[in-house]
C-alpha cells in the first residue's frame, strides 16, 4: 500500500466517524441554524455542539494518530519518523518558496540570492540526516537532467567523495565481525585515514598479507534501513508535489536495495570489468580500467579490490579550472563570475554556448605542453650551469599533470562505454556521477579513466537490449512514429496516449535536453506540464535505469558546456548489434 493511499484511508474513516456521529445525533456537523431557536432547543443545541466539538476534536485525533501510525511503517519506525520529519522541515518550506518565486517571475538576483542560501542550507540538512539523502545531492552535483544551477552543483560537489568519516574504531569493529578474525591477520598495512567516504560506506588503502596493494571499502552497518526509509520519504513528498517522479523513484528504490552486499558489488564489477575488457575497452593502455576484486576477501559488509593510481575527476577538473583562471591573472570566483556572465550574454543572443572540441582540446593542450617542455628546457640549463652555484636555486620540471584535461574527449569516452554496456553487453552501471570516476595515468600522453563502484548495475534480456538497439536508432533519426511504436511496444503507457507526449517523453529520457525541445522552460517544469497533458501511467521498469545513465552522462556534458545526443553518440553501436542479429531496422 502507497503513503498516499494509506493517508486516503486515514481521511476517509474520519469523513465516516463525521457522518456517524451526525447520524446519531440528528445533527449535521458544523451545519448553521437557519432559525432563531428556542431556549430548549438553545440547550439542547449547546449539548450537541459540545459533542460535535468533542466528536471534532476525537476525529482530528484519530486522523492525526492514524496518519503519524502510517508514517512511522513506511519510513522504518520511530527513528525514520523523526528523519522524514526533519527532511520535511526544510523541504515544504523551500518547494513552497520555489514556487512562489516562479509565479512572481522573480529576476535573476533573487533566484541566486535564493539558490545560494537553499543550497548551503540544504547542504547542512544532508550532512546532518546522511543516508539517501546524499545520494539525493550527489545527484544535484553531477547535474542530473541539467536541472542545477552552478551554484547547487558546487555547494553539493563535496558530497561525491568528501562525506563526513566514522572513527577508525568504528571502521576496524565491522571489518573485524565481517571476517571473524583481528584486522592485522588480513591486513600487513591498513591506513586509518579513509581516502573518501560517502552515502554508505568510505574507502580505506590497505596492503594484503602477501603484498598486494588494495582499497578497501567498509559498509556502515544501519544504513539499509536509512535508505529505505529516506527513499519512501522522497516518493512521499514527490506523490504530492511532483508526481511525475514517482515511478522511477520505485525502480531507483529497487535498485538502490541491491547496494547493500559488497559481495554482490564485486561480482559486479569483476563481470563489467571482464566484458570491456573482451571489447578492447578497459586494460592497459586502453581507454578505461576497472579494478579487480579480490572476490576471497570480500564480504557482505567488506569490499577488497585493486588500488588504481589516480585522482578523482570532480579535483582534476577543479584543478584545471584553478590554473586557467591563475593564467588569466584571475581568483577561481572571479573567473566562474566571468564565465557564467559570458554564458548569459551568448544565451540572451542566442549563440551556441557550447565549449571546445575535442580538436579544439587537442591543440590547446599541445600549445600548453610546448611551452612546458620549453619551460622544462630552459629550467635544465639553469639547474646543469648556474643551478650549481652555491646560492643558486635549481629550478623544479613541471609533469604532464599541468596539462588540460580533453573534456570533449572525456565526455564521448564516457558516453561511448556506457553505450557498449547498455546495447552490447546488456548489463551496465546505473551509477555515472562523476565522483565514481578517477583519472589515471596523468603523467602519461593518454590518460584513462578509472571506473569504480558498481554497486548499482542493471540487467538487461536479450529482448530489451535489442528492443532498446532500435528506440536509440529511431531517436537518432528523429523518426517521431517509429519512436512513439517502439515505445508503446515496449510497455509505456499514459492516459490518453498522446504521441506528443510519448515521444517528448522518450527524447528527454534516452536522448537529449535542450531549449528547442524543453521550449526554454526549466526541465522540471516541461515533465511537470507532459504530466498535465497526459498523465503517466506506466514506463517500463528495465528502461528506467536506461534513462537514469543518459540523464546523468548528459547532465555531466552539460556542466562542462558539452552537450551531447545520446542517441546520435550510440547510433553506431546500435546498427552494428542489430546487423549482428541479423535484424533490420
Amino acid at each position: 500500500m502507497t503513503s498516499r493511499s494509506s493517508f486516503g484511508k486515514c481521511l476517509g474513516s474520519s469523513q465516516q466517524i463525521c457522518r456517524l456521529l451526525s447520524s446519531n445525533t440528528g445533527v449535521k456537523i458544523g451545519s448553521t441554524p437557519t432559525t432563531i431557536p428556542n431556549v430548549a432547543s438553545v440547550k439542547r443545541d449547546s449539548v450537541v455542539k459540545k459533542y460535535s466539538m468533542i466528536a471534532t476534536i476525537g476525529t482530528v485525533a484519530v486522523a492525526t494518530a492514524a496518519a503519524v501510525k502510517v508514517m512511522h511503517d513506511e519510513v522504518g519506525g520511530m527513528e525514520g519518523l523523526k528523519r522524514t520529519i526533519n527532511f520535511y522541515s526544510l523541504a515544504i518550506p523551500k518547494y513552497i518558496e520555489y514556487r512562489t518565486h516562479m509565479l512572481l517571475r522573480s529576476s535573476d538576483e533573487k533566484w541566486e540570492e535564493l539558490d545560494r542560501e537553499t543550497s548551503q542550507k540544504g547542504l547542512e540538512k544532508i550532512l546532518e540526516l546522511r543516508g539517501f539523502y546524499i545520494k539525493s545531492g550527489q545527484m544535484c552535483a553531477a547535474n542530473i537532467g541539467n536541472a542545477f544551477p552552478r551554484i547547487w552543483q558546487e555547494t553539493m560537489s563535496v558530497l561525491q567523495d568528501q562525506c563526513p568519516s566514522k572513527p577508525f574504531n568504528v571502521v576496524k569493529s565491522i571489518i573485524e565481525t565481517e571476517y571473524g578474525k583481528p584486522l592485522e591477520q588480513v591486513f600487513s598495512f591498513f591506513d586509518t585515514e579513509p581516502i573518501g567516504a560517502a552515502s554508505i560506506g568510505q574507502v580505506h588503502k590497505a596492503t594484503l598479507r602477501n603484498g598486494q596493494s588494495v582499497v578497501v571499502k567498509v559498509m556502515y552497518p544501519e544504513v539499509e534501513d536509512l535508505f529505505r526509509g529516506d527513499v519512501r520519504t522522497i516518493k512521499m513528498f514527490a506523490q504530492v508535489a511532483q508526481p511525475v517522479h514517482v515511478p522511477p523513484l520505485e525502480e531507483v528504490e529497487r535498485q538502490f536495495m541491491t547496494e547493500f552486499d559488497y559481495q554482490k558489488e564485486a561480482q559486479q564489477m569483476e563481470n563489467v570489468r571482464n566484458n570491456l575488457m573482451k571489447a578492447g575497452l578497459a586494460g592497459k593502455g586502453k581507454m578505461s580500467i576497472v579494478p579487480k576484486p579480490f572476490m576471497e576477501f570480500c564480504t557482505k559488509r567488506v569490499l577488497v579490490m585493486e588500488e588504481l593510481k589516480g585522482e578523482k575527476l570532480p579535483l582534476v577538473l577543479q584543478n584545471d579550472i584553478q590554473r586557467l583562471a591563475e593564467n588569466l591573472g584571475l581568483t577561481l570566483d572571479e573567473f566562474k563570475v566571468q564565465e557564467d556572465k559570458k554564458i548569459q550574454d551568448k544565451k540572451r543572443k542566442g549563440e551556441d554556448i557550447s565549449g571546445p572540441t575535442a580538436q579544439e582540446f587537442d591543440t590547446w593542450i599541445r600549445i600548453v605542453d610546448a611551452k612546458r617542455r620549453a619551460e622544462n628546457t630552459s629550467s635544465m640549463i639553469h639547474n646543469i650551469t648556474l643551478g650549481w652555484i652555491p646560492g643558486q636555486k635549481r629550478k623544479a620540471y613541471k609533469s604532464k599533470r599541468i596539462l588540460p584535461l580533453n573534456q570533449a574527449r572525456l565526455i564521448d569516452d564516457l558516453i561511448y562505454i556506457h553505450g557498449h554496456e547498455v546495447l552490447v553487453d546488456g548489463y551496465f552501471n546505473g551509477d555515472v556521477h562523476p565522483g565514481n570516476v578517477l583519472m589515471c595515468g596523468l603523467d602519461s600522453s593518454r590518460p584513462q579513466l578509472g571506473l569504480i563502484d558498481y554497486g548499482q548495475v542493471k540487467q538487461l534480456t536479450r529482448e530489451e537490449r535489442l528492443l532498446m538497439c532500435k528506440i536509440i536508432l529511431a531517436l537518432a533519426d528523429n523518426d517521431r512514429n517509429e519512436v512513439v511504436r517502439l515505445m508503446v511496444q515496449a510497455g509505456f503507457k499514459s492516459k490518453a496516449m498522446n504521441e506528443d507526449v510519448i515521444f517528448k517523453y522518450a527524447k528527454v529520457s534516452y536522448d537529449e535536453d535542450n531549449d528547442e525541445l524543453t521550449e526554454g522552460k526549466h526541465i522540471q517544469m516541461f515533465m511537470e506540464d507532459l504530466q498535465g497533458l497526459d498523465p503517466i501511467d506506466q514506463i517500463p521498469d528495465c528502461y528506467i535505469m536506461v534513462g537514469r545513465t543518459s540523464i546523468m552522462l548528459r547532465g555531466f556534458a552539460h556542466a562542462l558546456r558539452q552537450p551531447r545526443s545520446i542517441a546520435k553518440a550510440w547510433a553506431p553501436i546500435a546498427e552494428k548489434v542489430l546487423q549482428s542479429e541479423g535484424i533490420e531496422r
